[in-house]
């Protein structure tokens, strides 16, 4: 089999080569490239490949049909909405994806955004470089607060786990409640859990439902106090409704980790100039540990695949 990796996967050349290693030892090829997000570029790279793998980089349904020896997509990443699975499925190409690599990271980076908000650690860091004091921004404590989880997957009830260590009351809402939930969470209407929550952290995947779940409408059922944070997909939330929110008080603070598209980020993206944002350019997946997760998972998806025994299976 000829295995093409279209981007890096953000481990040292060294834990490449060994993940890498027992697919060579079996006969197969392995090539890797830089990234590059033209389709042409991708075309020549992987058109006699057998399994391509890529990250979050798009790929398209004119790549995936050109590649007509393609058998097998490997993501290295949880969401899978950057690749054309209707053209795989046209195509019979098995897909599976980098399930549960970045749960922790995720999850950590959203408690981080949570307790930065509430004790205005932006700002205040500010204040201290200008040789200012605290005044007028003395913060809140996470522990007491209601926090809303959207999204019940492995992420979203890790966060939940980590509120609850800190005190906090949580609950959720989620199209298919989970069995998983009971007893880290008590599951509500999306409109209760807006109205209730002190802090809303998103955890959903973006489909045809989700897309523009936190809307204008739906901003305005949130408490003049309350946070958002959105470590799931950008276009689950309408950018432009929420600025307009944050700056005229609606709510009181986000923290934004997805965009409707991949960093960088034009310069005038209403959220880089709203009132008390904090921004990151999708990085909540991004730590040491995950990143080896997710190299040891989506070569093990290989081997499993090759077996007859695919895993993580999307298609």
């Amino acid at each position: 089999m000829k295995i093409v990796l279209l981007e890096p996967l953000g481990v040292s050349q060294q834990v490449l080569d060994a993940c890498a290693q027992p697919l060579l030892d079996a006969g197969h090829t392995f090539t890797a490239y830089p990234k590059d997000t033209d389709p042409a570029v991708q075309i020549e790279r992987a058109k006699d490949a057998d399994i391509i793998m890529v990250a979050n980089m798009p790929l398209s349904g004119e790549v995936i049909r050109a590649c007509e020896s393609l058998k097998f997509i490997d993501i290295a990443f949880t969401g899978v909405d950057h690749v054309d699975l209707a053209a795989a499925k046209e195509k019979g190409v098995a897909v599976s994806n980098a399930a549960g690599y970045s749960t922790q990271a995720v999850a950590e980076l959203t408690l981080c955004m949570m307790l930065s908000l509430l004790r205005h650690v932006p700002q205040v860091e500010e204040r201290c470089r200008a040789g200012m004091t605290k005044e007028g921004l003395v913060g809140c404590e996470l522990a007491g607060k209601t926090v809303g989880i959207i999204g019940t997957g492995a992420i979203g009830l890790r966060t939940a786990q980590l509120c609850k260590a800190f005190g906090c009351k949580v609950i959720g809402y989620a199209p298919r409640p989970k069995e998983a939930a009971e007893g880290i969470l008590t599951y509500v209407s999306l409109e209760e859990l807006l109205t209730q929550s002190d802090i809303v952290s998103l955890h959903c995947p973006i489909n045809d439902s989700s897309r523009h779940m936190i809307s204008r409408e739906r901003l305005a059922l949130m408490k003049p106090s309350a946070l958002l944070i959105n470590v799931a997909r950008g276009p689950v939330v309408d950018s432009q409704a929420l600025a307009d929110a944050l700056n005229a008080g609606i709510i009181a603070g986000a923290g934004i980790d997805v965009f409707e598209n991949e960093s960088p980020l034009p310069v005038d993206h209403p959220l880089l100039h709203s009132k008390n944002t904090l921004v990151t350019p999708h990085v909540a997946f991004a730590s040491q540990e995950s990143m080896a997760a997710r190299a040891k998972i989506v070569f093990e998806n290989i081997t499993r695949w090759l077996d007859g025994h695919q895993q993580n299976i999307v298609l």
